[in-house]
């Protein structure tokens, strides 16, 4: 029997601008052990279905037809209708990057129509300039988009939101009953506009396998809405849920109801679980054929009941009568005892847990993601924030690829490290992660990449970087990182050469104490030294922050804000986000509160979620009163404005001053490190070109002169005539052969010191060398 058709939907919303990364890793990976497989992302389809003129016209005739209690800026945008009908498709047809002609009537002729999300407008000279004309004008129309999200949300969607959509029913919900209250309302008219997509999606694809993507708490609600209607679509279809949210939310639901819309619930890496379910609904089905043709051997009517249970058409069998006789026959499973990490609800209506010990899929194996018929030239390219850093999660198609399985680090005691995603760490070859972005450029025809890794290993990195360049494969990236120091400046520099243009990473609470308390294995004058290095090879930074961590006082606080005003002054950190501390479930800190002397206090464990704890903390502040005066900071600092503003100046209640040295951040900075001659067991590295060596008369004798030319500028090394070979050969070697790796003993070894009357150690100090070093000779 043939394998099961099979649709993988990414239900609404995670991303406007470009896929969410796990069903393109599904279908890669399934696609490559010959299963027929189609994906779809739903968020984007009901974006584009609800911004047009046609579903813009239904939001407005249901606001007029219902008895909507309207804002003023609600009443507004309504009676701006017509304007709203007329632009929508211009605006969205410019943010896909099909109509760049358009940006000059949004930015100068009043086109857009424009309500409360206009009232705080930056200044956009500053902002963009004289030619910054495109990025300007989309800007202008996310802000555009943003009223209209603003409108739904206040009428006919109050639970939409760009990148969530009913988020707070999936969030620390212990029970069920919300959920499931919500799903038997009439649908409301994003759902029924979600609804009408899948509809016209499953007849064309016919699938007989459904699986469900749920990264966030805000998937969950329609990842259910569209379940729901496949069951009543297609009866016997299976239908599978995985992702970020029941990893982390799901781990011990025992809550049967779920099962009405979920036949199977997977945790951690989809891919084994994958596999064994496939064979499982593939002997399923191969069961039930064989028993509805042994029922209908005697049957006049058998052509019409097996056409009816071949077609999973509900219609045709309910016209077929005598097929009542068939679908009441005992239902003939196969072994379940081989599923992995799989939940489903057995025939006693109690929820199961199945988890026979294969062993996972490695990485190396796990295929490379196919973004195939996903409508890659429809998203959305948006400008929420100005800051350049900021921008990257909302602009631009990025290709999502992961580095390795897992955390290299997996020791922060705020994190769930103790979750396979994290805890399991492998890693795969450079030459294969290469293969892979070919591949993915071939397909994709986009070269923009986001490595979606916790924290990408710096060695794994360093490879990649050297892969990239040696087979000139030139891509542009960017990902998050742990701020360690093996991201020497050299490094960086790498980095950068191979197209890295960001990094994020977690500067957490910018307290020495209560980093070495959470062992995030930093400290602040580390991080400041590993931004620097980033910055000055021209990579931006995003600071990820956290404040309330506990024990956190009000002191240590305001010192956090202090730590992050100095590297914003200084210019190494470009992006920063403050996030509030949250207790998990399988974190350090929520399994062993006493360490951290904070008190849980629920919730109790219930039928359903169960992953975020509230928790007491008697040693430290009251934390929330903080968040808002720290977000607006940031805010501020991260567009270059009022650092020097005392930092009592973004509180409304008294604070202490801070007692972090003013000069915290640039003392650090003045450390100048190891120097170059105790790197002996490092890699060489050069970043350019093959220079000429040619001998020039001086006044001291015959000089060498070797002459590099390189993209932005040429320029020479002078020294002395008997080390010019040397030096020749050496950087030869390295613009030439990326296989073998030269440590800086090994060139000691080599250096002809009876000639050059000088020691290896000498010259490293020269000029010629510190020339080459500031040119792109580097130390790895």
């Amino acid at each position: 029997m043939a394998s099961p058709r099979i649709l993988l939907i990414t239900p609404p919303l995670t991303q406007l601008n470009t896929p969410y990364p796990a069903t393109p890793y599904i279908k890669g990976f399934l696609g490559g052990r010959g299963y027929q497989v189609t994906q779809a992302d739903l968020g984007l389809e009901l974006v584009l279905k609800l911004f047009s003129s046609e579903g813009l016209q239904r939001v407005f005739a249901e606001i007029e037809a219902g008895s909507f209690e309207l804002s003023d800026n609600a009443r507004r945008m309504v009676r701006l209708q017509r304007s709203y009908l007329a632009t929508i498709g211009p605006v969205i047809r410019f943010l896909q990057n099909k109509d760049s002609t358009l940006a000059s009537r949004i930015c100068h002729n009043r086109f857009l129509p424009e309500a409360a999300r206009f009232d705080n407008i930056a200044d956009l000279e500053a902002a963009f300039g004289t030619l910054g004309l495109h990025d300007q004008a989309r800007h202008l129309a996310t802000l555009y988009l943003e009223d209209l999200g603003d409108l739904i949300k206040e009428t006919v969607g109050p639970q939409f939101g760009f990148s969530r959509y009913a988020e707070r029913l999936g969030m620390s919900a212990t029970s069920f009953d919300a959920m499931h209250e919500a799903l038997q309302t009439a649908p409301n008219l994003l759902d029924r506009m979600l609804l009408e997509l899948l509809d016209e999606l499953v007849a064309r694809v016919e699938p007989e396998a459904v699986g469900f993507s749920v990264p966030f708490p805000g998937n969950l609600y329609g990842a259910l809405r569209l379940a729901g209607r496949v069951k009543e679509l297609r009866p016997r279809v299976k239908t599978l849920m995985g992702g970020g949210y029941p990893n982390t939310e799901l781990r011990q639901i025992k809550e049967p109801r779920f099962f009405d819309y979920i036949d199977f619930l997977t945790l951690d890496d989809g891919e084994g679980p994958w596999l064994r379910l496939l064979e499982y609904i593939q002997q399923e089905n191969e069961l039930r054929t064989q028993q509805v043709e042994g029922h209908v051997e005697h049957s006049e009517t058998s052509g019409v009941l097996t056409a009816a249970y071949h077609s999973n058409d509900s219609t045709l069998a309910a016209s077929a009568l005598p097929l009542h006789d068939v679908l009441s026959l005992p239902t003939v499973l196969p072994d379940r005892s081989l599923l992995q990490r799989t939940f489903l609800r057995n025939e006693a209506g109690i929820v199961e847990y199945i988890n026979h010990p294969h062993p996972d899929v490695p990485h190396t194996e796990v295929g490379t993601p196919d973004y195939s018929d996903l409508p890659l030239t429809e998203y959305l390219s948006v400008i929420e924030v100005l800051n350049p850093m900021h921008r990257l999660w909302s602009d631009g198609r990025w290709n999502k690829l992961t580095i390795a399985h897992g955390c290299y680090w997996k020791r922060c005691s705020f994190c769930d490290v103790t979750l396979d995603y994290i805890s399991r760490y492998e890693t795969a070859p450079a030459t294969l992660l290469v293969d892979r972005i070919e591949q993915i450029v071939r397909q994709t025809g986009q070269t923009g990449f986001h490595f979606v890794d916790e924290a990408a290993p710096p060695l794994a990195l360093r490879d990649l970087a050297i892969e990239l360049i040696k087979r000139q494969v030139n891509i542009t990236w960017w990902g998050n990182i742990r701020f360690e120091k093996t991201f020497s400046p050299d490094l960086c520099r790498l980095l950068a050469a191979s197209g890295c243009i960001a990094v994020s990473g977690g500067l957490e609470v910018a307290s020495d104490r209560l980093l070495a308390l959470m062992e995030k294995g930093v400290t602040i004058a580390q991080v400041a030294r590993v931004t620097d290095g980033f910055t000055q090879a021209g990579i931006m930074v995003h600071a990820y922050l956290m404040y309330g961590f506990p024990t956190q006082t009000t002191q240590e606080t305001v010192d956090a804000l202090e730590v992050v005003r100095q590297l914003f002054g200084a210019g190494i950190v470009q992006s920063g986000y403050w996030h509030r501390f949250a207790m998990t479930a399988h974190s350090p800190v929520g399994k062993n509160p006493a360490k951290y002397q904070v008190v849980p206090i629920g919730p109790e464990p219930g039928d359903f979620a169960w992953n975020d704890l509230w928790h007491d903390d008697p040693t430290g502040t009251d934390h929330e009163k903080f968040g808002a005066g720290l977000a607006k900071a940031l805010y501020n600092y991260m567009h270059g404005i009022a650092l020097d503003e005392p930092l009592s100046f973004w509180f409304d209640f008294k604070t202490p001053r801070p007692t972090v040295p003013r000069q915290l951040i640039q003392q650090a900075l003045q450390d100048p490190g190891k120097p170059d001659f105790a790197k002996h067991n490092q890699r060489l590295f050069w970043l350019g070109n093959v220079p000429e060596l040619r001998y020039t008369d001086a006044k001291k004798g015959q000089r060498a002169v070797l002459t590099f030319y390189e993209q932005a500028e040429d320029f020479e090394v002078k020294t002395a005539a008997p080390l010019g070979p040397w030096l020749h050969k050496l950087i030869t070697g390295l613009a030439t052969d990326y296989d073998t790796k030269l440590l800086l003993k090994d060139a000691a070894a080599t250096f002809p010191t009876s000639v050059a009357g000088m020691s290896f150690e000498a010259f490293v100090a020269s000029h010629a060398w510190q020339l080459l070093r500031e040119k792109g000779l580097l130390i790895l």
